[in-house]
């Protein structure tokens, strides 16, 4: 039976959530307190990135928990949803530094932040090798803490459960790989740029915390599977949002510089529709000047002129219709649990 809980119950759990990694990180600070204060920054750094935040996946793990049968108030759940921060945060340091990118939520990236560190001391070494090398360590570090606090969660399905967590860092990884080789190559067409969205965000962002949760709980392999079909869609949507909103969002309110993606050379699947419907013309422009600063401008206009973003408008309308239509394969009282997270995933602005 699903445990019907309010929306309004999501503000809880982050708090709890928040609570679960302060504690985490206390534990480490006093294991690692013999390796002395010039370890106090980089600690300090890790607890700091994973403040605040939607705490989209955590929430997403609770979901299946709920949706399998869990208690809402379980401690345990708390802690193994907590974790999944530490797998986000890692993906995110090291995605900043292989993009370049400046700043993250509006405060610097963690490689550019310790590269002024070396540099308002006037340490010895090259500065910008030194900020690279601290969020290399960074990253792997959360993602050690991800296994560790995740196996903190002392609950029966945990062993279980630990298959879903490996299958996500393994996709992550390689949709991060694939995105890496999108990069080298001259041009990507829909279905490639849309493999990548699956593997890199749609199954790692809202496929595996569900089958986490829903596994913690001693869900069925049916309703894992049934699970899949509400997620995939739904995290394809999320990925084609947040596409759009790393070209035309507001960095106010996304805390990232507008058409960061554009500046990348990004082989998004909106720059990939741009390509679909462009003329012979506008596709040799947009090839030529993607990836380059100046042309930001240019790539915006011709991304609306061609219809591009209309395109990926309507692919996130039908993916989210697709969502919802597989909620009603789920367990009575799933939709209560679920709808909210499928409309903050997709009509989002941040």
């Amino acid at each position: 039976m699903v445990r019907l809980v309010a929306t309004a119950d999501d503000d809880a759990f982050r708090t709890r959530v928040d609570a679960a990694l302060d504690a985490f990180v206390e534990r480490q600070r006093t294991v690692l307190a013999g390796l002395g204060p010039d370890l106090h920054p980089f600690l300090d750094a890790a607890h700091d990135f994973v403040r605040g935040g939607k705490r989209l996946r955590p929430l997403f793990c609770r979901a299946g928990w709920l949706v399998a049968g869990g208690a809402a108030d379980e401690p345990g759940l708390d802690r193994a949803a907590a974790a999944l921060e530490w797998l986000q945060g890692s993906a995110l340091v090291h995605d900043d530094l292989m993009d370049g990118s400046d700043t993250r939520r509006g405060r610097p990236s963690v490689h550019r932040a310790f590269e002024q560190v070396h540099r308002d001391a006037a340490l010895a070494g090259d500065a910008v090798q030194h900020g690279a090398s601290v969020a290399v360590l960074l990253g792997d570090l959360m993602l050690s803490w991800a296994d560790e606090q995740f196996r903190t969660s002392d609950l029966p399905g945990t062993a279980r459960a630990l298959h879903y967590l490996d299958l996500c860092k393994s996709e992550v990884a390689s949709g991060q790989y694939l995105d890496v080789l999108a990069q080298t190559r001259s041009s990507v067409d829909v279905e490639t740029a849309m493999r990548v969205v699956r593997y890199k965000s749609a199954k790692y962002t809202v496929e595996r915390p569900l089958h986490l949760g829903a596994a913690l709980a001693g869900g069925s392999d049916e309703l894992v599977a049934a699970l899949s079909d509400v997620a995939i869609p739904l995290g394809e949507a999320f990925q084609l949002r947040d596409d759009v909103l790393g070209v035309f969002g507001d960095p106010e309110v996304t805390g990232k510089p507008a058409g960061d993606d554009l500046r990348e050379g990004k082989r998004t699947v909106l720059v990939a529709r741009a390509a679909e419907l462009a003329e012979p013309g506008d596709r040799e422009t947009l090839w030529r000047t993607l990836g380059t600063a100046e042309g930001v401008d240019e790539l915006r206009e011709l991304i609306r002129s061609t219809g591009a973003l209309d395109a990926v408008e309507a692919d996130i309308d039908r993916l989210e219709r697709q969502a919802d239509a597989a909620l009603d394969a789920l367990p009575a009282g799933s939709r209560h649990v679920l709808e909210p997270l499928l409309l903050t995933a997709t009509r989002r602005t941040r």
